[in-house]
């Protein structure tokens, strides 16, 4: 059967060259398959911040996705999607895209950011803040490195990387025949979040000993912040702060379950939203404490506040003041005393008093005691930052490594000393180690940005139930913005799915269409001229004669 079967094409290639060429070489294109090869990606984005506060827009105001893809070495990005790995971004390279009009920005992050190198991770921190002071119309997209996006971002960079160095007729051949990919969003534009509203909580324990009873008030926001709201899980700032006051509250509690030990002091424990968007939640409680009720904790007998921010690391603390307590105040007791607890149990410990007037001109206050002070009620933050342009306080690289769970449990023993001393003179307290991890390690396994955490949020059920177990009159207190002039708007679309989809580019459809037109117009002139070009290939194939 093969033997005929050659026998056929013999004769075919013999006598009809011409039909054999224009049937036989359309069927081996049509019949021979490529290489197998993935069509498309599909992986998960996170959006840039998109907000409004106090009237002023941050971040990106765009969030549709639907352009070619390079990377930033390539000379033209206008209306491309630009790809940037952690480790190769800057600002210049950023801002380059911006000034070139780029459809859009996608930054790679690694896996493990916690494994990256320290200076790069510092550039990204200390960068967060410069990409959110602006408004853009450029969507701005982080996706979490794989295998596959690694792939396309290499694949990318060559085909950038080489079209500067080439000639013309190079760089139209490799455009022609490179691989591109599109770029694809899922997701719909992005539109304002309408009547979200920010839970607060709030639990007490109540002194004993009298009607008017001074009260101290320690306060943490649980919010985190970051240039990404999907991959802000702060865990320093301030899942450090969250976890000690959890367990100063279930120290306390204790101390207040026995009448030896109940206090002639009302302790007020309270978590406040929107800390990372000027301290909302807080701004709200004091209005409802102090403008809108006639019987609070609040409008009695403060004795101080106690706001607890980043606490996790580091072997300094600061006592972030407005005003320097005075003699014979009881803020003034308590600086004294962790004063004395540091000198005498934590030696390695370096404490200090930090003083910053309330800039009531800036857009943003400093720290979360500055809400209080502005309504005359004495208060300071406690903090192992300096100071409160630290990158760290708002950076998506504030992940679990950065929180030192033994530093975060000596600053919590440290914490809770004081206080002690200051409520009554107890010098014993058994702060669990393992408590403080488990909430930490709670905290920072879900991104915390004001902008997810709702009040149906398992975070503000999990801090109410802890709350609960410790504290009496647990209260819940929410934050809306003003329809007709809101303080604060939020946006969605802040997580989307993105398609990489393998594509050649146009010119490559215009490259094949010509090579299609020319083969026809050669089927044309053969079929048209078959005479002629039969007796020329009878000529060339025909066997010549031999000579006698």
């Amino acid at each position: 059967m093969f033997e005929e079967a050659s026998e056929v094409f013999d004769n075919m290639f013999k006598s009809s060259f011409p039909l054999t060429f224009i049937v036989f070489i359309p069927a081996v294109l049509i019949l021979v398959s490529p290489l197998p090869a993935e069509a498309s990606h599909e992986f998960t984005v996170y959006r840039m911040q998109q907000y409004d506060l106090q009237g002023q827009p941050y971040g990106t105001r765009n969030a549709i996705l639907n352009t070619e893809a390079r990377t930033v070495e390539a000379e033209v990005l206008s209306r491309r999607c630009v790809i940037m790995r952690l480790a190769d971004f800057s600002y210049d390279k950023y801002q380059k895209a911006l000034r070139q009009s780029a459809g859009a920005v996608v930054i790679i992050l690694p896996r493990n950011m916690s494994a990256m190198p320290q200076d790069i991770v510092q550039q990204f921190m200390e960068l967060e803040p410069e990409m959110l002071a602006t408004e853009t119309i450029v969507p701005v997209y982080f996706a979490m490195e794989d295998d596959e996006l690694l792939s396309i971002y290499t694949q990318t960079l060559t085909s950038s990387s080489s079209q500067g160095s080439l000639s013309a007729a190079e760089v139209l051949l490799h455009t022609a025949t490179a691989n591109g990919f599109q770029m694809v969003t899922s997701g719909a534009q992005s539109k304002a979040v309408s009547d979200w509203a920010i839970t607060s909580l709030e639990g007490r324990l109540a002194g004993v000993g009298g009607e008017d009873l001074p009260t101290i008030v320690v306060v943490a926001h649980y919010d985190s912040f970051g240039v990404a709201p999907w991959l802000s899980y702060g865990a320093d700032s301030n899942g450090s702060g969250v976890s000690m006051l959890l367990e100063l509250a279930r120290l306390f509690s204790k101390l207040y379950t026995y009448k030896r030990t109940h206090a002639a002091y009302n302790l007020l424990f309270f978590l406040s939203g929107g800390g990372k968007f000027n301290y909302q939640g807080t701004k709200r409680w004091l209005e409802d404490n102090l403008d809108h009720t006639d019987s609070s904790l609040l409008q009695d007998n403060v004795a101080f506040v106690l706001c607890l921010d980043t606490l996790g690391n580091g072997d300094s603390l600061h006592l972030h003041v407005s005003k320097p307590p005075k003699e014979g105040t009881p803020q003034y007791s308590l600086l004294k005393e962790l004063e004395a607890v540091v000198a005498s149990q934590y030696p390695e410990v370096k404490f200090s008093m930090v003083h910053k007037k309330i800039n009531l001109a800036d857009d943003m206050l400093a720290w979360e005691h500055e809400r209080f002070g502005i309504r005359r009620l004495p208060a300071f933050t406690l903090s192992h930052l300096p100071s409160h342009r630290l990158a760290q306080r708002s950076s998506i690289m504030d992940v679990r490594p950065h929180v030192d769970v033994k530093k975060l449990s000596r600053n919590t023993k440290l914490v809770a000393e004081a206080l002690a001393r200051v409520v009554y003179n107890l010098t014993e307290k058994q702060v669990q180690d393992e408590q403080l991890s488990a909430v930490v390690d709670w905290l920072t396994a879900q991104p915390r940005a004001a902008q997810l955490v709702d009040k149906d949020s398992t975070v503000v059920s999990t801090l109410e139930y802890h709350l609960g177990r410790y504290l009496k009159d647990v209260k819940r207190h929410y934050v809306k913005a003003d329809k007709r002039d809101p303080e604060f708007v939020f946006y969605d679309q802040l997580k989307q799915t993105m398609n990489a989809y393998r594509v050649k580019p146009a010119i490559f459809d215009l490259l094949l269409a010509v090579c299609i037109a020319a083969y026809l117009g050669m089927v044309y002139l053969a079929i048209q001229n078959f005479g002629v070009l039969y007796s020329v290939v009878r000529r060339i194939t025909q066997p010549k004669a031999k000579a006698h």
